[in-house]
């Protein structure tokens, strides 16, 4: 809460962010201010969005429960379809590299808009890293498996590139090399069971490789809006102390996260704190799927695109001509099957915008 400027907050209505901005809603409540905060969906959602084991509910109505909470000055942002296709070249740019697709893009754009009222923003990212959030840290199948938690299906991720270069970029061995030698890493704790050492080899996995991910995406989309993104729950103490502390204590009765909600259960309304968690939102919208579809056509039409190299073309138009799958994501909880051909454009405009040397 240090600045010399106005602080706001994120607030998407789930159990982190809400947490986070209670605590410095109080704090500014102290000083005879309230806290500007600001929530992000896309418009439609209320129309189209449909529910799944990933993204259950949407965030709008526990947004709403949070307000009728805490005092604070608030913003409903809202990204349309043709923005968030639209803002794709400036993600990657932002970013250097291809990424998460339309979830890099959307938050670019919320920060944008966010940076015209406030210069510093505080998130609640970071918190199921650390606290085991997610379901790979409890879901037997999911905790049994070997590899990255969060990209087992390799198959899904090189749907659509010619079989020869699957051959040559032979992607699982290069996974499976890097796992193994992360795991190498990981601290090992005398006496531990094998389920809570693949417990203990989760999260040291996922500090290390998926928070660093998405703190990257988050630096990268507020800096290069201008904006100041803190995340308190990064706070190295906080990852420190919280990484040791026993299983049993952060996953009780069937809830996740217990020690987090235990610890924080007289900032927050009930219905909140016992939310479920619900990824990054996304567009439901049909359109947003057709305006992507159209323009990767464009791309493989077009014999100048640079991936041609490896993109099988068959594949790619029998990919388009499938209906989307919005429940079965590629990379963690976040990215399905209308992800997956927007990270295909960030690619194609990559290629052209930086030119590199590509040896298959």
């Amino acid at each position: 809460m240090v600045s010399d400027v106005p602080v706001c907050s994120f607030l998407s209505g789930g159990l982190d962010s809400s947490i986070v901005t209670s605590v410095a809603a109080d704090f500014m409540k102290h000083f005879g201010e309230k806290l500007r905060t600001f929530s992000f969906d896309f418009t439609g959602n209320d129309q189209y969005f449909v529910s799944n084991s990933f993204q259950p509910e949407r965030d709008r109505p526990f947004v709403e429960i949070i307000l009728s909470y805490l005092d604070t000055v608030h913003t409903y942002l809202e990204c349309d379809e043709q923005s968030l296709a639209q803002w794709l070249s400036d993600a990657m740019i932002a970013k250097d590299l291809p990424g998460m697709a339309d979830v890099d893009a959307s938050l670019l754009y919320f920060c944008r808009l966010v940076k015209q009222k406030n210069k510093v923003a505080l998130t609640g990212e970071c918190a199921d890293e650390i606290c085991g959030g997610y379901p790979w840290f409890y879901r037997k199948e999911l905790l049994e498996g070997e590899g990255f938690p969060w990209s087992r299906d390799q198959d899904m991720r090189q749907c659509l590139l010619q079989d020869r270069f699957i051959h040559a970029l032979d992607l699982k061995s290069y996974v499976a090399e890097r796992y193994e030698s992360s795991v190498k890493q990981v601290p090992a704790l005398d006496g531990e069971t094998p389920i809570e050492a693949k417990r203990r080899i989760n999260g040291y996995l996922n500090i290390k490789w998926f928070m660093q991910t998405l703190l990257d995406r988050m630096d990268r989309a507020s800096m290069y809006s201008g904006l100041e993104a803190r995340v308190p729950f990064a706070d190295h103490r906080i990852v420190e102390y919280v990484f040791n502390v026993p299983w049993e204590m952060k996953y009780q009765n069937g809830v996740e996260k217990a020690l987090l909600r235990d610890a924080c259960k007289d900032l927050l309304p009930a219905e909140l704190l016992l939310r479920k968690k619900s990824p990054y939102p996304k567009t439901y919208n049909p359109n947003y799927e057709r305006i992507l579809k159209e323009k990767f056509s464009e791309v493989l039409h077009d014999p100048q695109s640079p991936v041609h190299i490896f993109i099988d073309p068959n594949k790619a138009r029998h990919f388009l001509d499938t209906p989307g799958e919005y429940a079965r994501p590629w990379f963690g909880q976040l990215m399905a099957s209308p992800q997956m051909i927007a990270y295909m454009l960030q690619i194609n405009e990559w290629l052209l915008r930086y030119q590199p040397t590509l040896k298959i």
